[in-house]
């Protein structure tokens, strides 16, 4: 097996309505309510040898740019949004190897009804199921389960480290072993392997076991994109994937070399950790077409993704950019939040080698880059990107598409996995059945 193999993974965002006006999407503004599409991705991503997917979520509509929901509605953007735990057992039951990671909040649910959900979803995928951990960061989704407002940004993660620890020992509550199925005897679960967690702690109590049986894996895979101290140092303790949006190849080095030592300092094994890079890779059968895709998506972002990109970053950071001149420099400007600031921080770094760069500069250098621009033939790319993970040291990669169609996933899936193959950058087949098996077999 070659050491210098890395992993694929797919973000897909929570509906089918996001490829919504793009082309080569046919009627999907009329059915996208059918799960036909999110099917149809996630088979050709197990065709390809992708390691995970991983189901986006939000739980509200929208109102933070302008003060209203219209630009989020009218678009299409961050909603709507259906419930990734019924989309993930929907791509269970059509795919056999693929991991399949919904985002599910802490805030949002009881840890008693999230591990169970999850350890149910993990038995019904044999072994396939995946959990992004987020712990929220917008007031109208908090408004939406009962409070007023999300915790202060360090203690949600706090919050998140007990919630963690109860459904860690929920997942355990039944051994491995704990199912006889013994006709002879009569006895089908030996009681002295199933155990109450009997916790109670400063935000959740809880008494165990629970009621759906062991989980195959054990514990499903735990995802995680923190970016600030605190989420670092979460996914550190408790991740088994971690994204990243780190901008270049020093950052992204940085990165992944801060979480491994936090890793060793919470007593893990970094290489139990794999940090897979967000980035959206534009190929062409030529340069030249290639370019032309990069430079229409680029001129798409100077004349109509500002504000889609500005709705995004106003609903995860509950900053209404609306207020703003785009043309307004940032060094003029002073923001704070208690969203998510590692987003926040990321759109603020860019203006770091341009001081007086405006609002609609940057929208425009971040808009459908991810960690890296990837742009050129099947072959180049697949080039570029194993130069990149060898700067970097690993450990892959989390695609993303900003106009998911049929078309798109076959160029990525059937033009340049296969170069990334040919190259031994990526798996050819699955080594094993289960989704954690098939993280860590490199």
């Amino acid at each position: 097996m070659s050491t210098d193999m890395f992993h694929l993974g797919w973000f897909l965002e929570g509906s089918s309505a996001q490829a919504w006006n793009q082309e080569y999407t046919g009627f999907i503004g009329r059915d996208w309510m059918r799960p036909d599409l999110m099917v149809d991705v996630a088979r050709s991503l197990e065709r390809a040898g992708f390691d995970y997917v991983l189901l986006e979520d939000t739980s509200w509509v929208p109102d933070t740019f302008g003060g209203s929901s219209e630009v989020y509605l009218r678009h299409a953007i961050a909603t709507p949004r259906q419930d990734p735990a019924l989309v993930a057992a929907v791509i269970a039951q059509a795919t056999t190897r693929l991991g399949i990671v919904p985002t599910l909040g802490t805030y949002a649910y009881p840890p008693y009804q999230l591990a169970r959900l999850v350890g149910t979803l993990d038995q019904v995928s044999a072994g396939r199921i995946g959990w992004n951990v987020v712990t929220g960061s917008s007031d109208g989704a908090a408004r939406n389960f009962g409070r007023d407002a999300m915790p202060e940004h360090d203690e949600r993660y706090v919050r998140a480290h007990e919630y963690l620890d109860v459904v860690n020992r929920l997942w355990g509550s039944w051994e491995q072993d704990a199912i006889l199925d013994d006709t002879t005897a009569g006895v089908f679960a030996d009681p002295a392997k199933v155990h109450t967690v009997d916790h109670t702690g400063k935000y959740f109590s809880v008494r165990g076991p629970l009621n759906s049986g062991p989980v195959p894996q054990g514990r499903p895979v735990i995802a995680q994109a923190g970016g600030s101290p605190a989420g670092k140092s979460f996914a550190a303790a408790h991740a088994d994937t971690i994204v990243s949006t780190a901008k270049g190849v020093e950052e992204m080095k940085a990165f992944r070399d801060d979480v491994r030592a936090r890793m060793v300092a919470a007593g893990r094994d970094p290489d139990d950790c794999k940090v897979l890079f967000l980035t959206s890779p534009v190929v062409g059968l030529t340069e030249d077409e290639a370019t032309q895709r990069r430079r229409a998506r680029h001129q798409e972002g100077l004349d109509q993704a500002a504000i889609r990109m500005f709705s995004q970053l106003a609903k995860t950071t509950n900053i209404d950019f609306s207020v703003y001149d785009l043309d307004q420099p940032l060094d003029t400007l002073d923001f704070a939040t208690n969203g998510h600031q590692h987003m926040l921080g990321n759109f603020v770094a860019r203006a770091g080698a341009k001081p007086d760069a405006t609002l609609r500069e940057i929208s425009a250098s971040l808009y459908g880059e991810g960690s890296i621009d990837f742009t050129g033939t099947h072959d180049s790319v697949a080039g570029r990107m194993c130069e990149v993970m060898q700067e970097v040291g690993g450990d892959g990669f989390l695609l993303v598409s900003y106009s998911l169609s049929r078309r798109h996933i076959a160029e990525i899936t059937e033009g340049l996995v296969p170069a990334l193959q040919r190259r031994g950058a990526v798996r050819s087949r699955y080594a094993h059945a289960t989704f954690r098996d098939n993280l860590l077999e490199f």
